[in-house]
């Protein structure tokens, strides 16, 4: 078996069936794995599913919310059933939205906060129990620029993302030693459909632009790579880390 294959693995990718999580579904699929991505919407859930048989493996459609922790220990129990495992865990549900610090509600702060960050401790949390039992599993969650650097009027999911990367170490500490590595990506800034007329059209997205030194936006099958490697034997000895994928944006000081 080669070293970043993922064959015989099974696979859960929470908010799997859009943007990145849906690339990285398809990714893992496409290295060996059974997936199921799962998110909140079951028109959304279906099609992940589709392509994922399209590809040759098995999945589930199984809907989930990473704020309900009942549909997270649900999708583990039907992963098990019908699948025998899960060896691997990617953590890709997550909101923003701008405000103003100054003025942003507290309904607000606390939404994001439990999604993106509450949200990947009880996925980490469910599936972790049922790793830590195998003696054997990969978790990856996904943390971003904002768990380095700061972004205008998004500091909800800034703390949030930061704070992501923190626990995924915190974790890494505690469940290595007994066969799950915990370790994170952060994505750079990655065109798709949520974000493409910012990026495209506006003030905000022409300084991405202007301070990610490869001098154009990340194509999301473009994180791949970074999730096989994390999931497969080849990352053995890897934990606690937070894997930048950002075309050069955190290196980046004065680029004209």
């Amino acid at each position: 078996m080669q070293i970043m294959s993922l064959e015989g693995k099974v696979a859960v990718v929470t908010g799997g069936t859009s943007g990145i999580g849906l690339a990285l579904s398809l990714g893992l699929a496409e290295a060996g794995a059974d997936v199921i991505a799962t998110a909140r919407r079951t028109q959304q859930v279906d099609e992940a599913a589709a392509a994922i048989e399209a590809r040759g493996r098995r999945t589930l459609r199984l809907t989930s919310d990473v704020c309900d922790r009942g549909s997270l220990d649900a999708l583990l129990a039907s992963a098990v059933a019908a699948l025998g495992k899960v060896d691997i865990l990617i953590n890709c549900a997550g909101k923003i939205k701008r405000t103003p610090t100054l003025t942003q509600p507290e309904a607000e702060w606390e939404d994001i906060l439990n999604t993106n960050l509450t949200g990947t401790l009880r996925a980490c949390q469910v599936f972790g129990a049922h790793m830590l039992a195998n003696r054997s599993g990969r978790i990856i969650n996904i943390a971003s620029l904002n768990s380095f650097v700061a972004l205008k009027e998004v500091a909800a999911y800034a703390a949030s993302k930061a704070a992501v990367a923190s626990l995924t170490r915190s974790l890494a500490v505690e469940w290595s030693r007994e066969g799950v590595t915990v370790n994170a990506i952060a994505p750079g800034v990655f065109r798709t459909e949520l974000n493409a007329a910012l990026l495209d059209s506006t003030p905000r997205g022409q300084e991405l632009l202007l301070r990610t030194p490869m001098g154009r936006f990340g194509r999301t099958e473009e994180l791949i790579g970074a999730a096989v490697y994390l999931a497969s034997d080849a990352a053995s000895f890897v934990t606690g880390q937070t894997l930048v994928v950002d075309g050069g944006f955190l290196a980046s000081g004065v680029n004209q």
